[in-house]
């Protein structure tokens, strides 16, 4: 991505969010139940969500990888991983924010809501051991892939579990018998989640165009000095940063 659809796509990300949670604190009801607490759901909700979406397309280009042999795939892959489990990290912390805040507890171990999402972050917690525990570049690019393709498909059908299960105290909101949620918060959550689904894509490019850099200042270091390349670093052979 150039330099000006970088910027172009970062004033769109922080524009569309100040919109959001300009309507969050100034135009949405407060919720009868909850209150003013309720109002992280337009953080957390959209976190979570992008996150597991992060997840299924690394799944996708893992798949796209294997079948192509293309490393860009791969990268794509580690990098919508990458981004993702971050997101976890904030979606774990601001649940357990609302959770105290609403519920006088941190954590529910009895909620499965939160713990299929803990269940799933954690599982993608172990794809970077499991790739880096292999030095074959080529081979671990495989083993990364089989592994996201089995992860990523594993979140939708813990999410259809989850949905079947019978909820203890984590609100569901989107289509209940109550009808959902009111128009204004409707409208104010897509907002929110567009621009938190933007900020994931930012910060996507951002990383991708950091590796893309670190690739060709290795390539250029290799033409400057060819003996670098291979040489051992405490007995072993020196990995390759190029990718992941």
């Amino acid at each position: 991505m150039s330099s000006n659809r970088l910027k172009a796509l970062s004033i769109a990300t922080v524009a569309i969010l100040v919109v959001g949670f300009a309507l969050v604190f100034f135009w949405t009801p407060m919720d009868a139940d909850q209150g003013f607490k309720q109002k992280i759901f337009y953080l957390h909700v959209p976190l979570a969500i992008v996150a597991l979406l992060g997840f299924m397309a690394g799944g996708v280009e893992g798949f796209r990888h294997l079948r192509s042999g293309d490393k860009r795939h791969d990268l794509n892959s580690y990098v919508f991983i990458h981004l993702s489990v971050v997101f976890g990290v904030a979606v774990l912390v601001t649940g357990a924010i609302w959770a105290k805040a609403s519920w006088g507890y941190w954590w529910v171990w009895e909620e499965p809501t939160l713990v299929s999402f803990l269940i799933v972050f954690l599982l993608y917690c172990t794809y970077y051991p499991f790739r880096y525990a292999i030095e074959d570049r080529d081979q671990q690019a495989r083993y990364a892939s089989v592994f996201a393709i089995t992860a990523g498909a594993f979140v939708p059908l813990n999410f259809m579990a989850v949905r079947m299960a019978e909820s203890v105290i984590h609100p569901r909101v989107f289509a209940t018998s109550e009808g959902g949620l009111p128009d204004s918060m409707l409208f104010t959550f897509l907002i929110c989640f567009v621009g938190i689904g933007l900020l994931w894509l930012l910060l996507v490019k951002v990383e991708m165009a950091g590796k893309q850099a670190s690739g060709q200042v290795s390539r250029l270091r290799r033409a400057l000095d060819p003996e670098a390349h291979g040489r051992t670093v405490g007995g072993r052979i020196a990995p390759n940063m190029e990718t992941p």
